[in-house]
């Protein structure tokens, strides 16, 4: 039978605003310590999943340096300190990122992040009615091409993996489930 494992002691290897490094000393399941294990803490993050009046999937490009690529993506971030509701962060993300804002949105899911060493989940939206309302307003740190798809486009952009980040694909999955693009049997 398989017991959850105990935290015995923590500290800080690092910390910045938007993350934080932590090696925790723990007791698994079995009864066995486990020292060193590390730990992310993270913020929630937020993805949006944008459908245009005209039915196109408003997208965003933008390179990844970690992976050394241009990453095609849905909008979405962190949620801000301040934000107690993540749908307040997914609107804000939608209007910085691309400038468009939604008639309608709505929860389509909650993942978890990776969570073998994250502490952090996802909580995917499907927004609809969506239009171009205000300019960007990106961060210091983005640099963003916002792309518009349709619905059949952005399918071919999946199966051809020209799609790779699988947070992204998650939000992919359930909005275009609950828009009966896909069906799952």
């Amino acid at each position: 039978m398989l017991k959850p494992w105990e935290p015995i002691e923590s500290s800080y290897l690092h910390q910045e605003s938007w993350f934080k490094l932590r090696a925790d000393r723990l007791r698994k399941g079995n009864g066995q310590e486990m020292n060193p294990y590390y730990v992310l803490e993270y913020s929630d993050w937020v993805n949006v999943f944008p459908l245009t009046t005209d039915n196109k999937v408003v997208l965003v490009r933008q390179y990844r340096y970690a992976l050394q690529t241009f990453s095609i993506e849905v909008p979405g971030g962190i949620m801000d300190s301040h934000e107690n509701h993540p749908e307040e962060a997914a609107k804000r993300e939608l209007l910085e990122e691309t400038g468009f804002t939604c008639g309608h949105i709505e929860k389509v899911a909650v993942v978890a992040t990776n969570p073998a060493t994250q502490n952090n989940r996802l909580h995917c939206f499907l927004a609809t009615d969506c239009q171009l309302t205000h300019p960007t307003d990106h961060d210091e740190n983005e640099e963003i091409e916002v792309l518009l798809a349709s619905l059949d486009e952005l399918l071919d952009l999946i199966k051809t993996n020209q799609i790779v980040q699988s947070l992204h694909l998650s939000t992919m999955l359930y909005a275009l489930m609950k828009l009966d693009r896909i069906v799952l049997k």
